[in-house]
This record gives C-alpha cells, sequence and structure tokens, in this order.
C-alpha cells in the first residue's frame, strides 16, 4: 500500500508540475539554445532502483570547449553565465520530472549517483537503492554540501528504512525553502559531493 500510494503521487505530480511549468521548461530550453545550442537536454546513466540503469535528463549548463591540444576545459570554465543561474536555483533538475513520470524516479529518494561509484559501495551504503531514487531526499534536506558522503549515505540508509508518505511531504516542503534560498549550493568549481543534489555528472556538476 505505501509503495501504491508513494507511485500514485510521483506520478501525478510530475504529470501536473510538466503541464504547469512547461512555458518555463519551454523558456529555459530557448534560452540554452541560444547559448549553447544542441543539446538541450544532458543525459547521463544513473544507478536506479535495486542498481538497475536508467538515462537522468538535467537542462545543460556546460559548453564544450577544448583546449590547443582538444581536452576538454575545466567545468569552472565551461559553465556559463546561465548555466550558474539553473544551478544555483536549482532549474536544471526539472527535467527529471520525466524520469519521475517515466517510473524511474520518484520525487523523494537517495540522489543517484554515477555508475563507476557502485564499487565503492559497502553493502550497507548498497541498500540506498533499495528504493528509488529522487530529485531531493532526506540527506540533501540535511546538511546538504556540509555532509560528508558516510553521513550522506546513512541518511540515505535510515530514509529506505523509514520512509513514507508524509516525511516525503515534509522532504518536499524543505526541498522548496532550501532551493528558494539557494541554501548550500555550490555553483561554480563543483566537486563530487559539493553539488545540491550530492549528484555526479561528467559533463557538468561533478
Amino acid at each position: 500500500m505505501k509503495n501504491w500510494i508513494k507511485n500514485f503521487f510521483d506520478k501525478g505530480s510530475s504529470l501536473i508540475g510538466l503541464i504547469i511549468l512547461s512555458p518555463l521548461l519551454l523558456l529555459i530550453s530557448f534560452l540554452i539554445y541560444l547559448n549553447l545550442g544542441k543539446p538541450i537536454i544532458f543525459k547521463q546513466e544513473r544507478p536506479g532502483y535495486k542498481g538497475g540503469i536508467f538515462v537522468m535528463y538535467k537542462f545543460r549548463t556546460m559548453n564544450d570547449k577544448k583546449d590547443e591540444k582538444g581536452e576538454v576545459l575545466p567545468d569552472h570554465i565551461r559553465l556559463t553565465k546561465l548555466g550558474r543561474f539553473l544551478r544555483s536555483t536549482s532549474l536544471d533538475e526539472l527535467p527529471e520530472l520525466i524520469n519521475v513520470l517515466k517510473g524511474d524516479m520518484s520525487l523523494v529518494g537517495p540522489r543517484p549517483l554515477a555508475i563507476e561509484y557502485l564499487e565503492r559501495y559497502s553493502p550497507e551504503q548498497m541498500r540506498r537503492h533499495d528504493v528509488k531514487p529522487g530529485i531531493t531526499g532526506w540527506a540533501q534536506v540535511n546538511g546538504r554540501n556540509n555532509l560528508s558522503w558516510g553521513n550522506r549515505f546513512k541518511l540515505d540508509v535510515w530514509y529506505v528504512d523509514n520512509h513514507n508518505f508524509f516525511i516525503d511531504l515534509k522532504i518536499i516542503a524543505l526541498t522548496f525553502i532550501k532551493v528558494l534560498s539557494r541554501d548550500g549550493v555550490v555553483v561554480e568549481g563543483q566537486s563530487v559531493g559539493k553539488s545540491f543534489y550530492g549528484n555526479t555528472e561528467k559533463e557538468e556538476n561533478i
């Protein structure tokens, strides 16, 4: 019953969100096209429920500039002014609503990290994949960038063991507060573990 309610809430909320936010999504897409061209959406494979691989969507925030040797320039150089704004407001995360509608993600759950980190998890930390990954999560509203990796994983596992509909609503409400206040958002020169959602991306914030 708990999973049925969560899935219904996720799909219904993501569909309504995509409809309501469609003018904003189109505007952001147009601005990215003007600034960066195609592609507008950044895609990357991530581990999801039970470690299954899915493709996560985000708005693109960086260009593809390279040095004279053909090497991709550092993130802080490739990150555009528009990209900084999208990250600082977390608007770059909006396409993940499509992942929620598809069933790959939930509104609330442990943030999906890069595939290459799977081999580094302990058996206890791997339990974070016992629920669907989320756009936001318990770790993201309890310390955000101030948390160590170990504490993030502990909070993720706590969520796996204790999540319910009311905890999800609490996390969503706290997420809005933190996003609006831009609390703990790291934009320029982000490194592993320092992005708002603790995500890792080759093209974007690592």
